[in-house]
């Protein structure tokens, strides 16, 4: 079974840290996510299809335990925040 652009995006630019009180909140991965798509050249999805896509690859949009990691973080990190650039 080929992986969703959803698990990938999980695999390459998220970690998991199951006893982390600090989460990242959806709105938060969803515009991790965005940046992702970009830096992968793929359109990204709606917040809608990037949710149920969330549920399927088991992530509990209530109680995300993952940290952003890689270019997709960089990326999302400076364009939330531009005057840290």
């Amino acid at each position: 079974m080929a992986t969703s652009h959803f698990q990938q995006f999980l695999d390459e630019a998220t970690v998991l840290d199951p006893s982390t009180d600090s989460t990242l909140g959806p709105d938060c991965l969803y515009g991790l996510y965005v940046s992702w798509a970009e830096l992968q050249g793929l359109q990204p999805k709606s917040d809608q299809a990037f949710r149920a896509g969330m549920q399927r690859c088991g992530v509990d949009l209530h109680d995300i335990r993952l940290h952003m990691t890689g270019p997709a973080a960089a990326d999302y990190i400076l364009r939330s925040y531009p005057a840290v650039a």
